[in-house]
């Protein structure tokens, strides 16, 4: 029951920030993705992905959702490896944004917008470089508001720090 409860949790705020009127990537989901597994677990990882899915139920399927779903995925897995500090975590969250740009924008180009050369990836690579800068704002962002207020439910609730 906790699990089912804790779902809803991650889609009901994935959910939206997605539907708040926003920059382009200025989003939750990649501090999400990280810092779920972080706190609940890595069973949560397929919660933050089918959350995912059910709002593209809304916004429509794109060409590229797989390779959005899957970085959400791997942002996921190597979060536990980021669990030391603050900094660490911190860390890599941004390496997750960086992984997510990466994994989409590839995705974009084998899409088909751009050539199927070198040179077509690194266009695609290029042009999403205002995005990104929207991605690492939102991840930082995000990421401080989590760990404040993950902070503070330790210290009130829990009576312990991290």
């Amino acid at each position: 029951m906790n699990y089912i409860k804790i779902s809803i949790g991650i889609f009901a705020i994935l959910a939206f920030s997605r539907f708040v009127p926003h920059p382009p990537n200025f989003t939750n989901l990649i501090a999400l993705s990280f810092y779920v597994p972080i706190i609940f677990g890595s069973r949560f990882i397929p919660s933050v992905i089918f959350s995912l899915l059910l709002t593209d139920l809304f916004f429509g399927f794109h060409s590229t959702l797989f390779f959005t779903w899957g970085s959400v995925f791997i942002i996921g897995v190597i979060s536990k490896y980021f669990n030391n500090s603050l900094i660490t975590r911190l860390k890599g969250s941004l390496l997750g944004a960086t992984i997510f740009f990466l994994v989409t924008n590839f995705g974009v180009w084998l899409s088909g917008y751009y050539e199927y050369t070198l040179g077509g990836l690194l266009n695609c690579y290029i042009l999403a470089i205002p995005f990104f800068g929207y991605t690492l704002i939102s991840t930082v962002t995000f990421s401080i508001i989590i760990e404040t207020l993950y902070k503070f439910y330790k210290i009130k609730v829990k009576g312990k720090v991290y």
